[in-house]
């Protein structure tokens, strides 16, 4: 069975759990493409009530939760602090002697430390700081285990995700397109050809929410944050404007 079977498989099993059981089942952290296949599957079993969360609003690698369908839960939100994530604070033992860390860095001694990925979610630098987030479950081991970053020597502590405040760095980018379909947007966002931009989509590299698009044609519509594997990702802001020629003017906030 593909590891996409297996995902759909493992999705209809826990929704069917928290039926069962009357209660509320999570996956672990989910990528864009595994977030794109429970899109697919909540909407081929509408019996599936599923919702995501990551830690903070905006996250990439989210965790789903499963609602049962029933009357006491039929208007049911699952409260953000009921998924099982944690937030750890990465910080160097003495900034003197610290080398620069990267997302890379930390991820690769993680998975030193035999730590599946499926049980982290977003590695994020913020103001001079890395946070983790991870399942509950590994966070004490993380904090006593995670002691060294290549040459750096860090010290990780605990700490609750709703006391983080995140706003990530973007700066507007504002140009002319023929239209707001996706391949005209992304060109102009990654200074790319839309010739070279074609195999992207097509390899299913390009997410629009959060949900997979293979389509040049896809018009986007304002607010669409859109991830682009191997390239980042942006929000598709407004039409500013028209030029002599016709053209769409376009602001986006592209994430740096």
């Amino acid at each position: 069975m593909e590891k996409d079977e297996l995902l759909v498989k493992r999705i209809q099993e826990l929704a069917k759990l928290a039926d069962r059981r009357d209660c509320v089942t999570f996956t672990d952290f989910l990528n864009l493409n595994e977030q794109n296949i429970l899109h697919q599957t909540t909407q081929k079993f509408s019996w599936i009530k599923g919702e995501t969360f990551g830690g903070y609003t905006g996250a990439e690698r989210q965790i789903a939760a499963f609602v049962p369908d029933a009357p006491a839960y039929a208007q049911t939100c699952v409260e953000k602090t009921e998924y099982p994530i944690s937030c750890v604070h990465i910080a160097p033992l003495n900034t003197r002697f610290a080398e620069p860390l990267t997302h890379r860095d930390i991820l690769g001694t993680l998975m030193s430390l035999g730590i599946d990925r499926a049980k982290t979610g977003d590695i994020v630098l913020w103001e001079d700081r890395w946070y983790l987030f991870c399942h509950s479950t590994f966070a004490p081991m993380i904090c006593e285990e995670l002691t060294r970053i290549r040459h750096t020597s860090v010290k990780c502590t605990a700490c609750s995700f709703t006391e983080f405040s995140y706003k990530p760095k973007t700066e507007t980018l504002r140009g002319s397109v023929a239209s707001v379909r996706l391949d005209n947007v992304i060109a102009l966002a990654f200074h790319a050809s839309r010739s070279s931009l074609l195999a992207l989509i097509e390899g299913e590299k390009v997410f629009v929410n959060g949900k997979l698009i293979t389509t040049n044609a896809y018009t986007l519509r304002e607010g669409d944050i859109i991830s682009v594997r191997g390239l980042g990702k942006f929000c598709y802001k407004e039409v500013v404007g028209q030029t002599k020629k016709g053209r769409c003017m376009v602001e986006i906030e592209k994430y740096v």
